[in-house]
């Protein structure tokens, strides 16, 4: 099984390209923190085909949050001085946007929303600040414990 789902920030923007067959291919790169140390980050290469890539071209920017679920690729290229080089990189087949920064909540256009406050989030919770009794301070009432 080669599965691969990490959390991060754009390092930079997108870059967008398309192959001689019209296929579009973005890539870019996420800053993924280290799970015990939090100034220490792992820098991974990131590309995605089609439609994702278009969409994460033209919503994603330096500095947004993503998650991204899929594969690790290994491959080899030979360079023009005939040298071997390796090259790691994950290649995407879902890209979630994960904070308020585009139009759109999903890369695969499956959430697409028309503006960021209507992502639901802003009345999270809120039912459970409706049914709390606070207790007055100041007032006269004996607190019970």
């Amino acid at each position: 099984m080669n599965r691969v789902i990490l959390i991060g920030r754009l390092t930079r923007d997108p870059e967008l390209r398309y192959t001689p067959n019209g296929a579009a291919v973005a890539t870019f790169t996420v800053a993924v923190d280290r799970k015990f140390n939090r100034n220490e980050a792992d820098f991974i290469p990131i590309v995605v085909w089609n439609k994702t890539a278009e969409n994460c071209a033209n919503y994603l920017g330096k500095g947004r949050l993503v998650a991204i679920d899929g594969r690790l690729q290994i491959r080899t290229y030979e360079t023009q001085e005939g040298q071997k080089r390796w090259v790691t990189e994950v290649v995407a087949e879902d890209v979630r946007f994960l904070d308020k920064g585009g139009a759109a909540a999903s890369a695969s256009g499956s959430s697409a929303r028309t503006s960021p406050g209507q992502d639901g989030w802003n009345d999270v919770g809120q039912e459970l600040v409706n049914d709390i009794d606070f207790v007055d301070r100041n007032g006269d009432d004996d607190i019970p414990f």
